[in-house]
């Protein structure tokens, strides 16, 4: 049997599946956790021509991810991208690569399971093998692009503390409220709506597919990620209320300080009608 190839692309934070799946005429309600599978004559539909290799598939994930299975020409990535773009106008069509990774799925009889950062290799094909390669791969290059916000609100921040140590006290409400607003996003696009923890339905019939998805997650180190990423969250809430309290004391400063001011004025234009 040949390797299966698989290319993966994290290209928004959310997919509506079931506006799409209406559309394919999939009668079926999604949840967060199914994907979507594009294959046979709705994948011929799509492509406009003929499906001649074996496995040959699209997994549409609802956290934004999208994996190829057997795809390799880049035509045939591009018009499935386009079709997605008429349901997500969010999808950058240029910049498809920046969050993307390659595998391979090879078969032999003579090797136990084996994982690489490029492929892995078991020694008999089961049906689930490609859904299970596909979430784990789907979930890794969306952490890959959480990463990289998370990146941009760190950079944000130590703009913030800059002015701090420069003795620019003032921070706008507006500014707190975005920034603020930016670690929330995070937060619900990676721990809620990624789903790191959930599985999917075949792990839990399958001591064999439950093992391998394990083993899966291990080597991509989903989990380590997504505890890195939340205690890095839970820091950003932390530096977000030392900068509110800043605030906030220093609004209450000033507002003592003009009743203190009122409070003279009073006693001087009093003073001043005695004399």
């Amino acid at each position: 049997m040949e390797a299966i190839t698989f290319k993966a692309f994290a290209i928004t934070n959310e997919i509506d599946l079931n506006q799409i799946a209406i559309h394919c005429g999939i009668p079926k309600k999604f949840t967060w956790e199914q994907p979507l599978f594009l294959r046979e004559q709705i994948l011929e539909s799509i492509l406009d021509k003929k499906i001649n290799e074996a496995h040959q598939m699209v997994l549409i994930f609802s956290f934004g991810s999208i994996v190829f299975i057997n795809h390799s020409e880049a035509e045939e990535i591009a018009q499935v991208l386009k079709f997605l773009y008429s349901f997500e106008p969010d999808i950058e069509l240029k910049n498809i690569e920046k969050y993307s990774d390659d595998y391979c799925l090879h078969i032999n009889e003579a090797q136990l399971v084996e994982l690489t950062d490029e492929y892995v290799v078991v020694p008999i094909f089961e049906s689930f093998y490609p859904e299970l390669i596909s979430t784990v791969l789907a979930k890794s290059v969306a952490l890959e692009k959480t990463e990289e916000q998370l990146g941009k609100i760190h950079d944000k921040l130590e703009t913030m503390i800059d002015r701090l140590e420069k003795g620019r006290l003032r921070i706008g409400n507006k500014e707190l409220a975005r920034t603020t607003a930016k670690i929330v996003r995070h937060e619900y696009n990676t721990l809620a709506y990624i789903m790191i923890l959930d599985k999917p339905d075949i792990t839990w019939s399958s001591s064999t597919a439950n093992e391998f998805y394990d083993r899966m997650t291990d080597f991509f180190e989903l989990n380590d990620r997504y505890k890195i990423l939340k205690s890095k969250t839970e820091i950003l809430y932390n530096i977000m209320d030392g900068f509110s309290t800043i605030s906030h004391s220093i609004r209450g400063l000033f507002v003592e300080w003009i009743i203190v001011i009122l409070i003279l004025v009073e006693i001087f234009l009093t003073v001043l009608e005695y004399m």
